[in-house]
């Protein structure tokens, strides 16, 4: 291995980080009404844990409300409960043939809870970009005692490494950044 590829892998193993905290931010509530919001509702379709959005059409009406139209109306009910299982803080109402959720004005202190909550996705992910960092240095510095690499490119790497991690803790920053402006935004 090179310092080349050990920089390659930094940086897609980085990205893999910061793919997985915007991800995770999509599926935290504003006061807009977002269909990703039910990608961590799972409903017992059958014994199998299926996911909401594979078992029903979701779109969105007015900005506030999601309209769940299940493929099959008789899961209409396993639907429901795993809805309140799944503890987004809305309750589902059902006329027989499809669900809304209405989402309402979130309040000054549920926004804050939520700003919170999005700064501490944003840690989450700054320590994962660190764990890489820490792992490329360490292969960086083995390189130095298999290959017998001079000191110079020894550092020359390690600053490689830390210049990518700068970059990217940068872009979780900003990430963070925008989703709690949208979370702040009434």
């Amino acid at each position: 291995m090179s310092i080349e590829e050990i920089k390659k892998q930094t940086n897609e193993k980085m990205d893999k980080c910061v793919q997985q905290l915007k991800k995770e931010l999509a599926t935290v509530r504003t006061g807009r009404a977002n269909p990703l919001i039910l990608d961590k509702v799972l409903v017992d379709y059958y014994g199998a844990p299926t996911g909401l959005r594979q078992l029903a059409q979701v779109s969105v009406s007015e900005g506030t409300t999601l309209i769940i139209t299940p493929f099959d109306k008789t899961i209409i009910k396993e639907i429901e409960k795993a809805i309140v299982k799944a503890e987004i803080g809305i309750t589902p109402n059902s006329d027989g043939m499809v669900i809304r959720l209405q989402f309402p004005p979130l309040t000054q202190d549920r926004r804050k809870e939520l700003a919170k909550e999005v700064k501490a996705l944003g840690e989450e992910a700054k320590v994962a970009i660190r764990n890489v960092r820490r792992d490329s240095t360490d292969a960086v510095k083995k390189l130095e005692k298999t290959d017998n690499l001079p000191e110079d490119a020894v550092k020359d790497g390690q600053d490689q490494v830390q210049k990518i991690t700068d970059k990217f803790v940068k872009i979780v920053d900003e990430t963070v950044s925008a989703k709690e402006k949208e979370v702040m935004e009434i």
